[in-house]
């Protein structure tokens, strides 16, 4: 089968712009969601598919133009592409060039094909969904960024949302527990000696 793929620039003037990121709702967003994008206040929202029902869509379009990929329970929406190539760029041009994509990595690593589709579409980001897993990683040159699902809970896994700032310094990402609107860090693992 071949990928549908969609071209997109995204303009801003301010100094900085923000992307509220989701993925995996599964036509089932947190009850909480409207009041973590409010308090987000983005200028775009992210969906990286396994939307699972087209009203999720139109609901995060009341808070921001979104941009959204179809994800492996999304057959039914013939209208949404399988990777997006989004241009960010202010007076000065690009800053950044991001590809949205579902199902990206193989555990902790860029899978090969969208490691291909990134270099050749000169992506610096790469965000996906697909395992729920909320994770910010950097593999083969490319920065990886998982909002994590702010759909039903799957097994003991967070539901959290993902915002993205880029601005002419530069790119920061973070996670926000979907359900108390707090910073999201994996737990420290310790270990003792002895």
């Amino acid at each position: 089968m071949k990928l549908v793929r969609q071209r997109k620039r995204i303009a801003f003037t301010e100094e900085t712009l923000r992307i509220v990121a989701v993925a995996d709702t599964h036509g089932l967003p947190h009850p909480a969601l409207g009041e973590r994008i409010t308090e987000a206040a983005p200028h775009q929202i992210f969906h990286a598919g396994d939307v699972g029902d087209r009203g999720v869509l139109d609901m995060l379009e009341a808070f921001a133009p979104v941009t959204a990929v179809r994800g492996n329970i999304d057959g039914h929406a013939p209208d949404l592409p399988d990777l997006v190539t989004i241009d960010i760029a202010n007076e000065n041009g690009i800053l950044l060039k991001i590809l949205l994509v579902h199902i990206a990595v193989y555990g902790p690593k860029l899978r090969a094909d969208i490691a291909r589709v990134a270099h050749a579409e000169d992506a610096s980001l790469v965000v996906c969904g697909h395992s729920h897993v909320p994770f910010a990683a950097h593999d083969r040159g490319v920065t990886v960024f998982n909002p994590g699902s702010v759909g039903p809970r799957r097994f003991h896994l967070p539901i959290v949302l993902g915002v993205i700032d880029v601005g002419a310094k530069g790119v920061s990402v973070r996670h926000v527990d979907c359900e108390t609107g707090r910073l999201w860090t994996p737990k420290t693992q310790t270990t003792s000696s002895g």
